[in-house]
Order: structure tokens, then sequence, then C-alpha cells
């Protein structure tokens, strides 16, 4: 074979596995993890069941691959966020922003806290995504220390702080399943003025509105 006709097999297949995860995701949050089997997965792919075993080994096997994928895309985005020069409060802004945006993302949430509280799922598999979990608090508590000194942000465990943060942001994403979101808008201005001074709130008019576009980033926060 042809070292080009290699790089196209490579990139189909490289869709092919992305087709199937992103498939799984969808179909997990729908009918969650313990209804959810290959044959729903092929379905939802529209591809044989033979060709998803052609990529995957188990259904557990791809929910993991779900998991490691958007956790790790999710850490690299916000780890990437906090080196900017930009000031800490966007920084959050743009974080809630982001993740509010991403049409995924409730799906993920929930496929996350099922797994991490389901006892079908393995041992192994709930502590590698509570591992992750748990490292990524660092970049985000790193942006609250950099609030806090730059004044601003609220003292405090910075992470504990962004522990908070999250959970803020994933309970609020659970309320976007589509067909049954709760008609309350939700403003990410609001969500990161929780976390500031009292003080400062009032003199932040137009720290959000900047020139700083993120999208490039944070579009796709969890896509591999």
């Amino acid at each position: 074979m042809s070292p080009r006709n290699i790089l196209k097999d490579q990139q189909m297949r490289k869709e092919r596995i992305e087709h199937i995860l992103n498939s799984a995701l969808q179909t997990m949050a729908k009918r969650g993890i313990d209804s959810t089997n290959i044959k729903d997965i092929a379905k939802e792919a529209k591809l044989s069941v033979g060709n998803i075993y052609t990529y995957f080994t188990s259904k557990d096997e791809i929910f993991s691959e779900v998991l490691r994928r958007g956790q790790t895309m999710y850490g690299r985005t916000i780890a990437q966020i906090a080196d900017m020069d930009i000031d800490p409060r966007e920084k959050l802004f743009e974080i809630s922003k982001g993740w509010l945006s991403n049409e995924s993302n409730w799906a993920f949430t929930i496929m996350l806290q099922s797994i991490r509280t389901n006892h079908a799922v393995s041992t192994e598999i709930k502590q590698a995504a509570t591992q992750r979990f748990t490292d990524n608090l660092e970049p985000l508590a790193e942006i609250f220390r950099q609030g806090q000194e730059a004044g601003g942000i609220i003292q405090g465990d910075t992470r504990q702080l962004a522990f908070y943060f999250v959970s803020l942001i994933q309970g609020l994403t659970l309320q976007l399943a589509p067909g049954y979101e709760i008609q309350v808008d939700i403003d990410p201005q609001k969500i990161v003025r929780l976390f500031m001074e009292p003080e400062t709130v009032v003199s932040t008019a137009g720290l959000f509105e900047g020139n700083n576009d993120l999208s490039y980033i944070n579009k796709k926060m969890f896509d591999r």
C-alpha cells in the first residue's frame, strides 16, 4: 500500500472511531448506561454491530474511551486558558461561556456522573474518571490563584473554589438536555460574579465585553 493510501486509511479509521464515540455518548445520555448496549450504539452510528467490534471490544471500552478523551481535552483547554495573558475573571467567563454553549456537554456531564455512581461500571473506570476530574481542578485552581493575587476574586482555598465552580456549571449543564431545557436564562457573567469580591463587582462594566475571542479554544471543549 502506498504511503498516501496508508494515510488515507488512517484518517478514515480515526473518523470512524470519532463517529462511534460520539454516537455512544448520545446513546448513553438518552438511554442510560445500563440500558445501552453495542446494538444501540451501532444503530445510533448507522453501522453494523460487527463494524463496531472492529474498533472496540466492549461497551465498557467505548465508554471508557469517551470519558478519557473528553476529560483529557477539557484539562488541556483549561490549562491553555490559564496560561493566557488576560484578566483571570475573563478566563472564568470564557470557560463558563464555552462550556455552556457546547451542545454536547450536557450528554458528557450525564455520562460522567452516571459512570462514577453506577454499580455496573468497573472500579477501574470509576477511579480513572474520578482521578482525571480531580487533576483537572488544578489548572482551574491556578486561575483562581491568579485572580486572588490580582484582586477581584474572593479569598479561600483555590482548589475548593475550583470545585465549586465546576460543580455549579455541571449542574446548570444538566438543565440543557434538548427538549427538556429549563426556561431560565443562564448568564456566564453572573456565574463569575458569584466568585468575585463584592466591592469589585460594580466596577467590572465592560470587563466581559473585550476583544478576547477564545472561541477557537473553547467552542468544542470536549471534542477529542
